[in-house]
């Protein structure tokens, strides 16, 4: 089998086969190196340009590394070849369907990424390399990893507590970024990885030895720290907030399709908008002049109000965005609220290999003599989630009164 060698700046040499050559090769991975794995976060650290399609590389590189390692271990059956090659062409694929700038578009009610992949992975030229190389049910058995349906045992490769896609992009978004938070012991972690039999269900999957429990804290710590000091910064949402309500202007105004926004790359839709849609948050968002915080709060002191809509309900959003920009005296658009989507910060279930030899499933209820992973859990999410107001240009406003319109929302009125 034929062999390409590519280099990296964070793993170095990456080996890539002739299937995994020719869907790089395809449109749709193409694509992705036209749009950035952080979204705007380069307008806050300069050095995150760093593309879907780099991630990729990188994903597969760790499943191909990885799936070497578990051929290997003693307590794990060997893994036969058509089984590697679907799971190494998963972990290149996951992420095709991504929309411009990341996951943003997500949460103004386009299709979710996964949902976009599907025709992409099970159609069309993409499809056709798969199945010619590995069989007419390889699309699908590709698409049921990423979607994280999957009864292979190796499923947890590429969804799961521990999949090769987020140890990948937390080294690399740190490294891009120029932060020591993505420090995470790769090599103790993947070595330590093998099949196991869960103890509950019979069933063979991805877990770790015992030895590799303090590798597994730092990589959730690693999570943590990325959240609250880079994928959460504050002018980080602020322009991430900019994008969103110029995305949904523009659709609501006939510009943009929302079927059609994931054939775009960064560029392309920046090109659509300046050309058919040059307003003045365009503008401020391609010269940097970023909204500036008027009000925030910790996620901590909103325990007793009701406002998670604000991360999920896009029209009402955009309703009391406009409300309060009344109030305030600013025009529609000039006041916008950021409360990022709710994600598991320290989310774990996995099987694990006692020193004992017993296998015994660690949970987030944690185990005596580990971290009390629930209570940890809810503290840090807390600390790094903020609810913020931001403004075009610098407002005194009421925060209480803030709060009081967005509790009528809340409450349906």
């Amino acid at each position: 089998m034929r062999f390409e060698i590519l280099r990296d700046p964070v793993w170095n040499n990456i080996r890539i086969d002739e299937l995994t050559l020719a869907l790089v090769d395809t449109d749709v991975v193409q694509r992705l190196r036209y749009v950035r794995q952080l979204g705007w976060t380069y307008l806050v650290y300069p050095g995150a340009t760093h593309t879907r399609f780099e991630h990729a590389l990188g994903t597969h590189h760790l499943a191909r590394r990885t799936l070497a390692l578990l051929s290997e271990a003693e307590q794990s059956a060997s893994v036969d070849d058509r089984e590697q090659a679907i799971v190494r062409s998963a972990a290149l694929l996951h992420d095709v369907g991504h929309y411009p700038f990341s996951h943003a578009l997500e949460e103004i009610g386009a299709l979710h990424h996964e949902d976009v992949a599907r025709p992409l992975i099970t159609e069309g030229t993409v499809a056709s390399l798969l199945i010619s190389s590995l069989g007419a049910d390889a699309p699908a058995l590709v698409f049921d990893l990423i979607s994280g349906r999957s009864a292979s045992p190796l499923q947890g490769l590429i969804s799961g507590s521990l999949d090769l896609d987020k140890i990948e992009y937390l080294k690399r978004d740190a490294f891009m970024c120029g932060v020591p938070y993505g420090e995470i012991d790769v090599d103790r972690l993947t070595n330590s990885m093998l099949l196991l039999e869960d103890p509950q269900t019979g069933r063979r999957s991805i877990g770790v030895r015992e030895k590799a429990l303090s590798a597994l804290e730092s990589l959730l710590f690693a999570k943590y720290q990325m959240y609250r000091n880079v994928y959460w910064h504050h002018a980080v949402r602020s322009a991430t907030a900019m994008y969103k309500r110029l995305v949904e202007d523009a659709v609501h105004a006939g510009v943009l399709d929302v079927q059609s926004l994931a054939r775009y790359t960064d560029e392309g839709l920046m090109h659509r908008l300046e050309t058919a849609w040059p307003t003045p948050l365009l503008v401020a968002l391609k010269e940097r002049k970023l909204y500036k915080r008027a009000a925030e709060w910790p996620a901590a002191e909103l325990e007793d109000a009701n406002i998670e809509w604000i991360a999920t309900d896009r029209h009402r959003v955009a309703e009391a965005e406009n409300a309060l920009a009344r109030e305030f005296e600013l025009t529609p658009g000039e006041l916008l609220l950021d409360y990022p989507l709710k994600t598991q910060m320290l989310g774990l279930d996995i099987p694990v290999l006692r020193r004992n030899n017993k296998v015994e499933r660690l949970t987030g209820e944690g185990w005596i003599g580990t971290i009390n992973l629930p209570s940890l859990s809810e503290q840090l999410y807390k600390s790094a989630r903020w609810l913020r107001v931001f403004t075009a240009r610098p407002e005194a406003i009421d925060p209480a009164r803030i709060l009081a319109v967005l509790g009528e929302y809340g409450s349906g009125a």
